[in-house]
């Protein structure tokens, strides 16, 4: 067998260019996605957004006053999935060794590469960056190597919107120079104890003594990283193993100091968990639910039965109870609900001899030391980037709302940049839209 290619497809800003696609309005503008809460983070980027030093898993108040002109929008993960699903089935037509990573990235290792030259490997790459494009609407960078660990620095090197491929005689050179955090497996306790050893850049651990490596970082680890280091990378693509678990969590805004309210949480947290295992075809036997208080501390519960189900109302039956016994004293800053035990077969009931009803009382009981908490606001009708439909105007997604009236673009990715037009908030004609209509 000739010489080995995988290759390392990364869609570009994928949730902020998703929204630019289907929101044309937004194509040459900075855009941040994610919560626009004291505690949100940045789900997604644009880079022009990334120009003021924006970035994804950031604080969003810290983005906001970074680029101030940003459009900040929720996350549509609906469309997102299935931007995805587009880009995954292009991959597998290209090979039959696809290893998808995340969302929107993905390793292949297509047969018909095996001891091809870099020019041909080059124009495969190119034709799968222009089928996704066709199939999506969305850029790709794609990077090529000997392993893995190649492959996605190349296609990190070919950001955004490019392609690089890396024959095996400019291995030392491309990695040569990278600093050793480039490396899977270096985070910053081993680049600590790297760098106070001077070894800075990836040319340089190659260098190293394999038992001063192994000094350092220990047998296993130190010598997986000097291989990687040395561009030695036999690790297979391969699919992924099938998740262990479903799972939702949130982090509020302001503390829950009443369990009426965590209740409220732990019911949404287990409808989210829920249809992620509906989606999967799968059922159910362990129940989890996490708490963080106030002051960082977490605590979790769980409760496993002997069969497995996919019955939402025994779900949150269980998570209710457990909710209860996480729940500390004073206020809840995060709630997550894990489903694991997953099974291919569900049995028609779940914990029917362990759980009280979804309707028993116990689910709703207050402990005592829960805090009584003020009534909420009630909600408001529309918040900047929600998806509407008008029966005149067509599809379009909110710009700003307050104040009783809301301002509507109507635009899609077909229809090119739109028109705004302001409405009372209550206005009939509005109506709540499915985020997919924007994509076609």
């Amino acid at each position: 067998m000739g010489a080995r290619w995988v290759l390392h497809l990364d869609m570009d800003a994928f949730f902020a260019a998703s929204e630019q696609l289907t929101r044309p309005t937004l194509r040459e503008r900075p855009v941040l996605v994610g919560g626009l809460g004291p505690r949100a983070v940045v789900a997604g980027a644009s880079y022009q957004a990334r120009v003021f030093g924006a970035r994804s898993a950031m604080p969003m108040g810290q983005a906001r006053r970074l680029c101030p002109h940003a459009v900040v929008l929720p996350a549509r993960f609906a469309l997102y999935q299935a931007l995805s699903a587009r880009v995954m089935a292009v991959l597998a037509d290209a090979s039959p060794v696809l290893e998808p990573v995340s969302i929107d990235e993905a390793f292949l290792e297509p047969p018909a590469l095996a001891g091809a030259p870099a020019a041909e490997v080059e124009r495969f790459a190119a034709r799968l960056r222009a089928d996704v494009r066709a199939a999506t609407g969305l850029p790709a960078s794609v990077g090529a190597g000997s392993g893995k660990q190649l492959a996605k620095i190349a296609s990190e090197l070919a950001k955004p919107d490019g392609m690089r491929v890396v024959a095996p005689a400019q291995e030392r050179e491309v990695l040569g120079p990278l600093p050793v955090r480039s490396l899977w497996g270096v985070g910053p306790v081993a680049e600590a104890g790297l760098h106070k050893l001077g070894v800075r850049t990836i040319g340089e651990l190659a260098a190293m003594d394999l038992r001063e490596v192994h000094g350092l970082l220990g047998t296993a680890i130190g010598t997986e990283l000097h291989r990687l280091a040395r561009g030695i990378d036999e690790r297979p693509v391969a699919p992924r193993g099938t998740a262990k678990q479903v799972s939702a969590e949130t982090t509020f805004d302001t503390d829950l100091t009443a369990m009426t309210a965590v209740h409220d949480a732990v019911t949404r947290m287990t409808e989210a968990a829920h249809r992620r295992l509906v989606a999967s075809g799968r059922a159910a036997r362990t129940v989890t639910v996490k708490v963080r208080s106030a002051d960082f501390t977490t605590s979790s519960r769980s409760e496993t039965a002997a069969y497995a189900s996919s019955d939402l109302g025994a779900f949150t039956s269980v998570a209710q109870r457990l909710a209860r016994a996480a729940v500390p004293e004073g206020g809840v800053r995060l709630i997550g609900v894990s489903l694991a035990g997953l099974t291919d077969d569900p049995p028609p009931a779940l914990f029917e001899a362990l759980m009280p009803a979804p309707d028993a009382p116990a689910a709703v009981e207050e402990p005592p030391s829960a805090v009584a908490e003020p009534a909420a606001d009630p909600e408001r009708p529309w918040r900047p980037g929600d998806d509407v439909a008008h029966a005149e105007f067509g599809h379009g997604w909110v710009q700003g709302a307050g104040h009783g009236r809301v301002t509507v673009r109507f635009e899609t990715r077909s229809t090119g940049p739109g028109r705004a037009h302001t409405f009372a908030a209550e206005d009939a004609a509005l109506t709540r839209a499915d985020p997919l209509a924007s994509l076609d």
